[in-house]
């Protein structure tokens, strides 16, 4: 992620105003990058107490299994996206590469989740982060999407692992035919 990408997350997470935690992971070879050089300047300091900013590594399935988790903005990795599910947690979708896009569109199309879209360019806009996450977490939209996501995770608990072949099926068949209508 770029600092500029970065800087905009950081202002989407503080317009939102919501309580947030946010993990931040640099590339290998920016490891060594102060994460005081990429966050917006007076940062920390705005969002005092509302929000815990940590670098690399935070335990992701322990803070989703939280119930006061609201929203989970997420790469939409399929791990990341399995998680979500199981702890019933919306997603606060913003997919980068490789299989991220397509996890991001089955995650808005079942319900579970709201895309922060980006421009023309493929650049994040602050204001349309803070709008998603404020109305996943806070908004009549986002109660509907919090009801889907326990839905879905109770469901998971119901069934355990004996559907996982019809669920690979229908992703197999989303693949196929690239659209999530196709998906029932």
């Amino acid at each position: 992620m770029s600092k500029e990408e970065i800087q905009e997350i950081a202002y989407g997470l503080e317009l939102s105003e919501v309580n947030f935690i946010w993990v931040i992971r640099f590339p290998d070879d920016q490891k060594e990058t102060d994460i005081g050089q990429v966050l917006p300047k007076g940062f920390m300091e705005r969002i005092g107490e509302k929000g815990l900013v940590a670098e690399k590594w935070a335990p992701q399935a322990k803070i989703l299994e939280s119930c006061k988790i609201g929203g989970f903005v997420s790469h939409c990795g399929w791990n990341s996206v399995l998680e979500s599910m199981q702890y019933g947690v919306p997603i606060i979708a913003m997919p980068m590469h490789i299989d991220q896009p397509i996890n991001a569109r089955f995650v808005v199309e079942i319900g579970l989740g709201v895309e922060v879209k980006r421009d023309g360019d493929g650049k994040l806009d602050r204001r349309q982060m803070g709008e998603v996450i404020r109305k996943v977490v806070m908004g009549k939209e986002g109660m509907e999407v919090q009801r889907k996501a326990k839905e879905i995770s109770q469901k998971m608990r119901c069934k355990g692992n004996e559907d996982i072949d019809v669920l690979v099926e229908k992703l197999e068949r989303l693949c196929d035919k690239g659209s999530m209508q196709n998906v029932q």
